[in-house]
This record gives C-alpha cells, sequence and structure tokens, in this order.
C-alpha cells in the first residue's frame, strides 16, 4: 500500500467524526435520528437557533475561556521554570512526579479536593475549577518543555553564565526564545486539555460558573437525546482550540518537531 493511500485512509478515519458531527448540526431533527442515515439533506440552522435562544450560551463560553486560560498560565508559570530547571540539572524526578499526577485516574483525586474546596466553602467558584485544571496543565507543559530545554547546547547556557547572567536571567533572555516553538505547543496542548476536561467541572462548577463541555451535557437526558442540539454545541465547543492551532500551525509544526533529530 503506497504512502497516500495510507494517508487517505488515516485521514478519513479522522475527519468522518468530525464531518458527521458538522453535518448533524445542520440537520432538522427528523433527519438528524433517520435511520437508514440520510447523507442528502436540506441544511438548517434550527439546532443553532435553538441553542443560542434556550442556553445562556455566551456565558458557558466565558466561564470556559477564564477556565481554561487561567488555567493555562498557571500551568506556563510553574511548568517552564520547573522544566528549565530540570533540565539544567538533569534531574528527572520533578517530571515523573507530574507525569505519576497527570496518569492517575481524576477520580482518585476528585473526591478529595470536592472536600477540601466545600470545607473552603469553593465548590461552584472560579477558583476551584482553576486550581484542578492547573494539575492537568502543568503536567502537560513540563513534558513538553523538557526535551525542548535539553535540545539547548549546554555552551550556550554556560556563555551566557559567563557573561552574567543568572538561572532566571537565562531562561528568560537566552532558554526561552529558543524554545518559543516548544512553548506555543505547550500552551495550544495545555488550553486544549483544560478547555475539554469534563469530570472536574461536571462536581465543581454551578450554574454561574458551568463551563461549556457540562453545558453541553444537558442536550443527554435520561428516555432521549437531542442530537441535533448536542452536535451544535459540540461544533461550536470545537471551534475554538481549532482556530487557535490554525492561526499558530506554523509553530505547532516546528514544536511538534522540535527535538527529533539531535546534532
Amino acid at each position: 500500500m503506497s504512502v497516500i493511500a495510507q494517508l487517505v485512509i488515516v485521514a478519513a478515519g479522522i475527519l468522518f467524526p468530525i464531518i458527521w458531527m458538522v453535518s448533524s448540526s445542520f440537520k432538522s431533527s427528523a433527519d438528524v435520528t433517520a435511520y437508514p442515515p440520510t447523507f442528502l439533506f436540506r441544511p438548517t440552522l434550527e439546532n443553532y437557533t435553538r441553542l443560542l435562544q434556550t442556553t445562556p450560551f455566551f456565558s458557558y463560553a466565558r466561564n470556559s475561556l477564564i477556565e481554561s486560560g487561567s488555567s493555562t498560565l498557571i500551568g506556563l508559570l510553574l511548568g517552564v521554570p520547573a522544566a528549565y530547571a530540570a533540565s539544567i540539572t538533569r534531574s528527572s524526578w520533578p517530571a515523573l512526579v507530574t507525569l505519576s499526577a497527570r496518569m492517575a485516574p481524576g477520580t482518585l483525586f476528585l473526591i478529595p479536593w470536592y472536600i477540601v474546596f466545600r470545607d473552603l466553602g469553593m465548590v461552584g467558584t472560579y477558583g476551584a475549577l482553576i486550581l484542578t485544571q492547573a494539575a492537568i496543565t502543568l503536567p502537560i507543559v513540563i513534558w513538553v518543555l523538557l526535551p525542548a530545554f535539553d535540545a539547548i547546547p549546554r555552551s550556550i547556557l554556560e556563555a551566557a553564565g559567563v557573561d552574567g547572567c543568572g538561572t532566571l536571567r537565562s531562561l528568560w533572555r537566552v532558554a526561552l526564545p529558543l524554545v518559543s516553538s516548544g512553548l506555543v505547543i505547550a500552551t495550544i496542548l495545555a488550553f486544549v486539555f483544560s478547555w475539554n476536561y469534563f469530570l472536574f467541572a461536571l462536581v465543581l462548577s454551578d450554574e454561574n460558573t458551568k463551563p461549556l463541555v457540562v453545558a453541553a451535557f444537558n442536550y443527554i437526558g435520561e428516555g432521549s437525546t437531542d442530537w441535533g442540539g448536542l452536535m451544535a454545541a459540540a461544533t461550536l465547543i470545537a471551534l475554538p482550540p481549532l482556530v487557535l492551532a490554525i492561526a499558530v500551525q506554523r509553530w505547532l509544526v516546528a514544536g511538534l518537531t522540535l527535538g527529533a533529530v539531535k546534532g
């Protein structure tokens, strides 16, 4: 099988669910549940209109932006210096500790965090959601930037030290410009993981802090599911990360290949 054929098969497998989701969001209630599925249909904005009229969609979108943006910022503020320190000292334990926390199931942390935030009166606040989602973004930032910092020749950092740069100044003036592609991909991945994370937001949010991924859950009922509304919500939820990735795709590709070839 040729490489092109393999790429076509992989692309079809990836794009088919996305195309199905978007097309279903423009189907009427009858078409979206039709069996066998209808591939030729008259597009309608009924699902989007109902979504915007029956739910405070933009309030949920604002909540998602506040929570995902803040947790990403915290992950960067803590993860960048942590990855740099682990790289220059050749210490692997910080990365392993954060990885073990990331690989553990979310339910392992959910109950203790709920009890802590309940006792502090923080359940249903932005602070609780931002702090819990920062636990997701921090390991991502560290593990993306660690190989990027490792790829910087030691001679460059030693020369910066000779010129009088301390550790923080070397990080800010020398290391960060050299790993800008890795920094971009760390930011995007942290934001996307935080934007899409469902479990903590489901338990720790209330009506005033509910993000989009939890709001979309309202379309799934015990007896029936509003598939058209759910697909419209899912399409709109997927747009911000998609637009962000397209806007910085040049740095994204560079970041994904960073460290693949070592001189």
